[in-house]
């Protein structure tokens, strides 16, 4: 989901000619927003590759444990939802003055160091989500030429094919569509990427539910996952099931752009208590949906669920429908990439402007005809960057290539201080809330659980990534 596409509605102040009719108390354009829209743009932005990874997480919890961290997931991120609702407005919920995005609240609530420390954790998310995204395009376009393989081969054949080539693949069209300068004027692309993702979520689900349904060879389920002695070690379960706490970190993970998703809601009613009604509809169905897939894709694959459920090949056939999905992670991927990507463009660009105002490098704008497709303005220090950006993120990826193990890094990371401290400071601030009272207290002990659920969360990807880049220097090796 496109934080930008939301700002493209306050990005122009006009000046009232018409008595004020068309336009709301800020003097920009009418929001025309509405719960039901409003619900839209959350389950488009919850959604996403995240739901790969949920049959492996709750495999490694149990049919317990597993939905039981789903439910708890979707509560704290619905709660604190509702608290940073209250703070788009300040320092009156209902009736102060608007913030435009999640920044500019935490720069109008808490100020001075909070908001660098804010700014801080969504840069890191952000360049974490493009490494990750690099990654997962590119096993979903190696899952492809696999199923091709096994399908002519027999399942039995190795197929091993290298994710390099692919990353490449993917970076090159990166590098490409980075440098449009107004990326927000692309809004197809994140409808294209929306639609695509709804559809290799649901052919995920469709199959899980086909070979459950199916019968076929029985596979192994259990109260509390992969079994200590039978699949995995002590430690292995320990440091397993904190990563799959991150993976489900992941999935939640839309904080970010909450606010920018109020920003288009009309002023009637007020905006905190419909952003309230959308955010309870909008977690209620994607976690009906999250519950779906990784219940049933439990089921279908038990303890011996792969990482990723539409590229581990615990689905061989049709091939065609395999390969469809895994072309759609692909295509919303590309989307997604410039989604994450183009904030972090900004700041660097926006710094270096003010930090050398005089340089023709970095402020100077050409004019480059392409034959059909017209003129471009080109600026070189924005090609330069950019394009290094891109180099930089998609070797990163080659360098620590694991799906699972970087979704749990990236949720554990931005999980606290995204969706729960910031929402319970700002909240505690605005609402003049009576230190050591007793809402005051559960709020910092709900904050501080989430701290070390984080902690733990972040632990255990960093362990998994250690483990298997050493099995991964071996096994490239002898290939």
């Amino acid at each position: 989901m496109n934080p930008d596409q939301f700002q493209k509605n306050s990005m122009f102040v006009e000046t009232p000619e018409d008595g004020g009719k068309n336009f709301d108390d800020d003097g920009r354009v009418k929001r025309t927003g509405t719960w039901i829209t409003a619900s839209a743009h959350i389950i488009t932005a919850v959604i996403g590759s995240g739901v790969l990874s949920l049959a492996w997480a709750i495999a490694q919890m149990g049919w317990v444990a597993g939905p039981a961290v789903l439910f708890a997931f979707s509560f704290i991120t619905y709660f604190t939802s509702t608290l940073l609702a209250d703070c788009y407005r300040s320092p009156d919920p209902v009736h102060g003055k608007r913030n435009y995005t999640y920044s500019d609240v935490v720069r109008s609530v808490l100020g001075g160091r909070k908001f660098q420390l804010c700014g801080l954790a969504q840069y890191i998310n952000l360049v974490g989500v493009t490494i990750g995204y690099t990654i997962t395009a590119s096993i979903s376009m190696v899952a492809v030429k696999r199923s091709n393989c096994f399908h002519k081969h027999g399942h039995h054949d190795k197929c091993y094919t290298s994710n390099n080539p692919f990353m490449i693949l993917f970076a090159c069209i990166q590098i490409v569509l980075s440098q449009i300068p107004n990326f927000h004027k692309l809004w197809w692309l994140s409808i294209v990427a929306a639609v695509m993702s709804f559809a290799y979520s649901s052919i995920g689900l469709g199959l899980s539910v086909a070979k459950v349904a199916g019968g076929g060879e029985p596979v192994r389920t259990t109260l509390t996952g992969v079994q200590v002695g039978v699949d995995v070690t002590g430690s292995e379960k320990v440091w397993r099931t904190f990563q799959a706490i991150g993976d489900i970190a992941f999935a939640y993970a839309y904080s970010n752009v909450l606010i920018e998703i109020q920003d288009t809601l009309k002023s009637s009613p007020p905006e905190n208590k419909v952003m309230k009604r959308a955010s309870l509809i909008g977690i209620l169905t994607t976690t009906l949906f999250y519950v779906l897939c990784g219940c049933l894709g439990y089921a279908a694959f038990g303890n011996d669920a792969p990482g990723n459920f539409l590229t581990g090949f615990g689905f061989y056939e049709p091939f065609w429908l395999i390969d469809f999905a895994n072309i759609c992670i692909a295509v919303h991927l590309v989307g997604a990439y410039q989604v994450f990507c183009q904030p972090i463009f900004g700041f660097v660009e926006n710094w270096g402007k003010e930090r050398w105002p005089n340089s023709h490098f970095v402020n100077g704008e050409h004019a480059l005809k392409f034959p059909l497709f017209g003129t471009f303005p080109v600026n070189f220090f924005r090609v330069v960057w950019r394009t290094t950006y891109v180099i930089i993120t998609a070797l990163i990826a080659m360098m620590f290539p694991f799906f699972n193990d970087f979704l749990g890094l990236i949720g554990s990371l931005s999980f606290w201080p995204l969706t729960v401290y910031f929402p319970i400071e700002m909240y505690i601030k605005q609402s003049k809330m009576q230190k050591f009272s007793f809402t005051w207290t559960w709020l910092k002990i709900l904050s501080w659980a989430c701290l070390i659920v984080s902690i733990i969360s972040a632990a255990g990807s960093i362990q998994g990534l250690a483990q298997d880049l050493k099995k991964y220097q071996p096994f490239k090796a002898q290939q």
